[in-house]
């Protein structure tokens, strides 16, 4: 069986040249996904869009129902999922323009988004060591590397809470923290696909210095949509090469996450949990 690829981004990535398109509403015990999704084929690999915001981004970054969207994404059968986000950046060689391929998260958010399948009745602890599918992150290198677009290999992604940018202070303290770039939406991401046993990488576009660059004017969302704009362009080249590349692997660790993590022997999860969950844990309970 092939790779079925889940993209999450925005919607100047809904005109990506998909064949046969589909629109697709999915419900979840946990609401409502940010939009239907866009089903289709691209470079002959099964293919499934998200609009993470919704079409005409209409949800704030902690609003997002994180939960409906990866499991959305894993009811459909997606085993890959390839996620872009905009970012400041907080260093001085990682300029706007330039693309940087996560392989670390720090977490500065205070939990109004929900980043687990787990709770009410189940307890499972995964491992997030490294967050990031390194397979699928050196496919995106690599397909970056061939498209001579500037990108760098590795980097540790802050997830702020938003929706307002950073204060000079915490741009500061996040530089001295020696962290790369800042985001307000990866890491519940990172954190649910780990769980589903979904391979995730990241796709970080940046569009400005964050306000900690004494030369670069202030951090401003036209500036951020109009690098927005051009970011997109070179990431469509980068997925429409990437995806002809990415091949099914169930030996990747990946899509073994859960096999140690459950807590909760099986016989004090009720039947309501294993319903809820059975797109999730399902052939654990088996």
């Amino acid at each position: 069986m092939g790779a079925k690829i889940g993209i999450i981004g925005g919607s100047g990535l809904y005109d990506i040249e998909l064949e046969d398109k589909k629109e697709i509403d999915i419900s979840t015990p946990f609401g409502s996904p940010s939009d239907s999704f866009m089903t289709g084929k691209l470079k002959g690999k099964d293919v499934v869009f998200l609009a993470r915001h919704s079409r005409g981004h209409r949800i704030l970054p902690s609003e997002l129902n994180y939960r409906a969207n990866i499991y959305g994404l894993k009811k459909l059968a997606v085993d890959h999922i390839i996620s872009i986000s905009a970012v400041g950046s907080l260093k001085e060689e990682l300029k706007p323009l330039d693309i940087m391929l996560p392989d670390q998260y720090v977490d500065r958010t205070n939990q109004a988004r929900l980043m687990t399948f787990f709770g009410d009745g189940i307890v499972a602890h995964i491992a997030f060591g490294e967050p990031v599918c390194q397979r699928l992150r050196g496919i995106l290198y690599k397909s970056a590397e061939e498209l001579k677009i500037t990108v760098h290999n590795q980097g540790t992604y802050l997830n702020m809470e938003g929706p307002a940018f950073s204060t000079k202070a915490e741009s500061y303290l996040y530089r001295s923290w020696g962290m790369d770039v800042i985001g307000m939406t990866n890491l519940p991401e990172a954190k649910l696909a780990r769980e589903a046993e979904i391979c995730f990488a990241a796709i970080a576009t940046i569009t400005d210095y964050d306000c900690w660059h004494k030369s670069e004017e202030a951090v401003t969302v036209d500036m951020i949509i109009e690098n927005l704009k051009k970011n997109t362009e070179n990431t469509k080249m980068i997925i429409t090469k990437a995806v002809s590349l990415i091949s099914a692997d169930e030996n990747c660790a990946c899509r073994h996450a859960l096999e140690n993590a459950i807590i909760t022997p099986s016989e004090y999860i009720s039947d309501e949990t294993r319903k809820k969950l059975d797109v999730i844990i399902g052939k654990y309970l088996k």
